[in-house]
């Protein structure tokens, strides 16, 4: 959906109440930030619920929205507190709750529909398909993917039934949002849960960085984005300092409100704030080469250091009142503010004063106290009708100010408490054991073998050159728009020669295999972390699921479905060959990423130049089957292994054996 106003919104970043009138100084359409729980930047300084309101009110005063990030993927037990939360940032007046997980959206659009709510980014929705396919948790702003180029932006933005927002200025992650679980199953800190180790900026084993990406900035590409009619421009960095936040909003201020690009200076000043070696425009641009990656260097670290920020002043903001005290009618007050919104409200009843009478002077004094508020209200700005010989206790005439002042800072109404959310059965049901093969040749060549599994996935680019293809096809992790026809044609293809399922990863790709008539399989890209999300997506369509490889058992237990019993579990889907740049293409699927340790991580490459990096070591649970919950099926996913290893693990986990080498379990406790 194109934007209605001339401008797109600025979004600034606040991980601190500093930073956050760092931005609200810099110009600032509006703010996100995370409050104590359920942020995808846990180690941020984020903001308690005292805070919050009175961020809100300062913030509200100058006609500035606040959004909160309530990002985290949920575990069963999480989801009644994050209802909680989302209860308060509804009754503090937030403007938005920027939320992932589906679970707690469905239950939220149900139950608090006032609270808008915005897709988060780690939703991974890089197609219209996906904006389409989300839009009935009635989420009223969308957040495209990072790695999207200008034509897919343009064509999201014209497709999707909500205000589009991108991001235009900040770190990037090198793997796609939602899609990353190398912190988590590698280091034990989730990224999906704001605990993210970062291990994309560690060196490799020869001591360079190819995973450490350079920030992304797109100053110079500004008129190209208001063209497009994308609604919001977001800035990354929750994680900053307040100067980082203030002086990049200020420069963004400007050259939107000028509508044109950076010029040099203002590029290199935005260096001087923070870079990596400068930035990178690569996914806008459609050049996802070697020029995207940077490390922070000394130099850069000594251009910050010399910046000079002095931290902003805002002045009270002025207000205009109309108050009417008279005889047998409830006292009202009207505040306006400059830019005129305005709120009025109703008192008590005067009563006829027994002694000292209201007067007007006194009156304006009570009505003017404005202090612990972003607001003035001098006595001549009040507008005051009041009758003769009446009372109103000082205690009501201070109810009254309060109650038009609270108002003005968008507080709602008093909202009932909603029903605590309850463990819901989504419905999962399918044959018993499933299994994904990376390589259709090696599922060809295993043979009888291939009975032991009900239904069998290889890539849908791949379906064609089997002779006798299994039921079931893999759609690549992500599909753009412009890649959209040619998998349509593909799925076309497969179902003319057979195929019946489809294991999709994405929002967009649900819709896609469910238009072209296949059985719907969740894969564990869903992030289905709980009952709710699990029951959303079986209403629509998802008949079967591999669930997240970071639930526990007993997480696994509440939800049903499939879980991974075996298998190198892909820890980063980037947008960037790395494989050509290990090994060059002629030796593509050879050459592993090699961490500092020296430990081999497989790089897999999917059409048409993204890589998968998978563990360097597989999941297995075949010789510890009470870890697997009654209910949940088993599900195989084979990558870098020969037929013959194939056969060896299958006749392992049939005899209920251990697997040669090193191999990890289910996680044991949520972090």
């Amino acid at each position: 959906m194109r934007r209605e106003t001339s401008l797109p919104e600025l979004l600034a970043p606040a991980g601190s109440e500093e930073a956050f009138y760092a931005a609200l100084a810099a110009g600032a359409d509006a703010i996100y930030l995370g409050g104590k729980q359920f942020s995808a930047r846990a180690y941020a300084e984020n903001f308690d619920d005292e805070t919050l309101a009175r961020c809100l009110a300062a913030a509200h005063a100058r006609g500035v929205r606040v959004y909160v990030t309530v990002n985290t993927l949920l575990y069963e037990p999480e989801l009644a507190d994050a209802v909680r939360y989302a209860e308060t940032l509804c009754r503090l007046g937030v403007d938005g709750m920027i939320t992932t997980d589906v679970g707690l959206a469905d239950y939220l659009r149900e139950h608090l529909p006032q609270l808008p709510l915005h897709a988060s980014t780690q939703l991974s929705l890089h197609s219209t398909a996906g904006a389409v396919e989300v839009s009935d948790l009635g989420f009223t702003q969308i957040v495209l993917a990072r790695e999207l180029s200008e034509e897919n932006i343009r064509s999201a933005v014209e497709g999707a039934p909500a205000p589009v927002e991108v991001f235009i200025h900040g770190a990037l992650c090198v793997s796609h949002s939602g899609q990353c679980l190398f912190s988590s199953l590698v280091g034990g800190r989730s990224g999906n849960r704001g605990e993210c180790a970062q291990p994309c900026r560690l060196p490799t084993k020869d001591g360079s960085y190819p995973l450490s990406l350079k920030d992304l900035c797109l100053a110079r590409h500004i008129p190209a984005l208001i063209d497009a009619g994308v609604a919001c421009l977001k800035i990354e960095g929750r994680m900053k300092q307040p100067a980082y936040v203030g002086r990049v909003t200020a420069i963004y201020r400007r050259l939107l409100d000028e509508r044109r690009a950076a010029t040099d200076a203002e590029y290199r000043e935005l260096e001087g704030i923070f870079s990596r070696s400068g930035f990178t425009d690569g996914y806008f641009t459609g050049k996802t080469e070697s020029a995207m990656t940077g490390v922070r260097r000394e130099q850069d670290k000594d251009e910050s250091r010399a910046a000079v920020y002095q931290p902003p002043c805002l002045p009270p903001v002025p207000l205009t009142a109309e108050a009417e005290i008279v005889e047998g009618r409830p006292a009202t007050l009207c505040l306006t503010r400059p830019d005129g919104a305005n709120i009025r409200v109703t008192g008590e009843t005067p009563a006829p004063a027994r002694s000292s009478p209201l007067t007007p002077e006194g009156v304006k004094t009570r009505l003017g106290k404005c202090g612990g508020t972003p607001y003035l209200l001098p006595p001549e700005n009040i507008r005051l009708t009041l009758g003769e010989g009446l009372n109103l206790s000082p205690a009501s005439l201070n109810a009254l100010r309060r109650a038009a002042l609270d108002g003005l800072s968008g507080a709602r109404d008093e909202i009932p408490a909603l029903p605590i959310p309850e463990k819901v059965t989504a419905g999962f049901a399918g044959p018993e054991n499933s299994a994904l093969f990376f390589s259709a040749a090696t599922y060809a060549a295993l043979g009888e073998e291939r009975d032991f599994f009900s239904v069998v996935f290889v890539p849908l680019w791949e379906y064609d050159t089997l002779e006798n293809p299994p039921v079931g096809v893999w759609l690549p992790p992500v599909i753009t728009d412009k890649e959209e026809p040619e998998i349509r044609h593909l799925l076309d293809k497969a179902k003319a020669r057979g195929a019946t399922h489809a294991l999709v990863g994405n929002p967009g790709q649900v819709k896609l295999a469910r238009e072209a008539g296949l059985t719907v399989f969740g894969d564990f890209r869903l992030n289905i972390l709980n009952s709710r999300a699990a029951a959303y997506w079986h209403r629509h369509g998802v008949s079967d699921a591999v669930l997240s490889p970071e639930l526990t058992p007993a997480g696994m237990r509440d939800i049903g479905g499939r879980a991974i019993v075996y298998g190198r579990i892909p820890l980063m889907l980037t947008e960037r060959c790395y494989m050509k740049l290990f090994g060059g293409c002629v030796r593509c699927g050879e050459v592993p990423l090699t961490d500092r340790t020296g430990t081999e991580f497989p790089l897999v490459r999917i059409p048409p130049h993204r890589n998968m990096i998978l563990n360097s070591v597989p999941t297995y649970v075949g010789d510890r089957r009470d870890l697997i919950p009654a209910g949940v099926r088993a599900h195989f996913i084979f990558t870098t292994e020969t037929p013959d290893e194939c056969r060896r693990v299958l006749a392992a986990y049939r005899r209920g054996e251990p697997i040669s080498g090193a191999y990890r379990r289910f996680p044991k406790s949520r972090r």
